[in-house]
């Protein structure tokens, strides 16, 4: 029996990039699903809500579709994208010289099946002075990132240390991605050798 197709419900180019990184392969589908925080809504509780609702939103017969979301959050506000510069530069402010929680929901669904993992890192951030947030965002990089910045962008040379997994706090969890997609009958070490 063959492998179901798998497919990844997401726009973000940096999960196709780490979906491809470990030789897996796959189809892309963007959902379009509301993003909004509910009344009282964590942040574990937001991001594995949407992951859940990419996966569903994004279901094909004979397909395991995958669907991520990630947010950042300190002091337990919830730092989506920002809604512009002047958000994005006070994100920056409130990151600047502490630690932050980023927590990444993976979400697999195959018509029967849902099962999702919740994992989360802590980046520590150095001082940010007012000028580099706004060079930052003139970079353009912040613009569709939660809590407005890119670890594997030029938003690295903010952060000092991480505890936990690097590819999460990116958008995908790798080793966890591996874990749950196994248990939806992903060969994944057969589609790395002949896909």
């Amino acid at each position: 029996m063959n492998s179901p197709q798998l497919v990844l419900a997401s726009a973000s180019p940096r999960r196709r990039e780490l979906l491809g990184q470990i030789g897996l392969i796959f189809k892309v589908v963007v959902t379009n699903i509301d993003e909004s925080v509910k009344h009282n809504e964590t942040p574990v509780q937001y991001v594995e809500r949407l992951a859940i609702a990419k996966a569903k939103a994004g279901y094909a017969p004979e397909c395991v579709v995958l669907g991520a979301d990630t947010t950042v959050s300190i002091d337990g506000e919830i730092l989506g994208k920002p809604s512009g510069q002047a958000e994005g530069i006070a994100m920056l402010g409130k990151l600047s010289g502490r630690a932050h929680e980023v927590i990444t929901a993976i979400a697999a669904f195959d018509g029967t099946a849902l099962e999702s993992i919740v994992v989360s890192s802590i980046v520590h951030f150095r001082e940010i002075s007012a000028d580099e947030a706004k060079k930052y965002w003139a970079t353009g990089e912040p613009v569709d990132k939660a809590g407005g910045y890119g670890i594997q962008g030029i938003g690295g040379i903010f952060a000092q240390r991480l505890e936990g997994s690097y590819s999460a706090v990116v958008g995908l969890p790798l080793e966890q991605t591996e874990r749950l997609l196994r248990k939806f009958t992903i060969d994944t070490w057969s589609t790395r050798i002949h896909g």
